[in-house]
């Protein structure tokens, strides 16, 4: 008799700034046996990401071919030569290894994993107090220009749209809160059979 061991899916969706990140990390760190997916992209690194860490940096070209090989997941251009995705070998080593597989990913493609996995998938929407806060959030953090604030603003408030069909919805107004919410969220869903 053979046990399945594959882990589960673990899916956070939100806008640029939302604080998507800074809960992930403290997830990790909580909880055993979760494991970051790594995604690909065809952006340049920012400050001081690194390759195999924080993405595996791919150039527009390196990225359409693996898309054309099928190896993806799911993927979406975002912006004009600025690709995201997910490559299938990354989950299903982490899955394989029986660890939970964490996911930071965009509103379409979270939706797209979540509808690949089913049952054995949590889909986390992560959601700011305000635009107004979020914009406020993106100025401090001084990663990106005026114009790439202005742009990240328009796609959130499309994204915003997306909340409703996540299986939860967090309000990051006071990231402590949001972090211990999530957190119990998590816990209840790996401890289900």
């Amino acid at each position: 008799m053979t046990v399945d061991l594959k882990g589960k899916v673990i899916i956070f969706s939100a806008p640029s700034g939302a604080g998507k990140t800074t809960i992930i990390r403290r997830l990790l760190e909580a909880i055993p046996g979760l494991r970051f997916s790594v995604s690909a992209t065809s952006r340049a690194p920012r400050g001081a990401e690194m390759h195999g860490q924080d993405y595996y940096f791919l150039s527009p070209d390196e990225f359409r071919k693996k898309v054309a090989n099928g190896e993806f997941l799911e993927w979406e251009e975002v912006y004009t030569d600025k690709l995201y995705g997910t490559l299938k070998q990354e989950v299903e080593n982490i899955r394989l290894s029986g660890n939970h597989v964490v996911f930071d990913v965009d509103v379409a493609g979270g939706l797209n994993i979540k509808r690949h996995f089913g049952n054995e998938a949590i889909a986390v929407f992560i959601m700011p107090p305000s635009i107004e806060e979020l914009q406020k959030r993106l100025e401090a953090r001084a990663t990106d220009t005026p114009d790439v604030i202005a742009q990240r603003i328009a796609k959130a408030k499309y994204e915003l749209s997306f909340a409703p069909n996540f299986d939860k919805v967090i309000i990051n107004d006071n990231i402590e809160e949001a972090v211990q919410t999530t957190t119990a969220i998590i816990e209840h869903f790996l401890a289900k059979q």
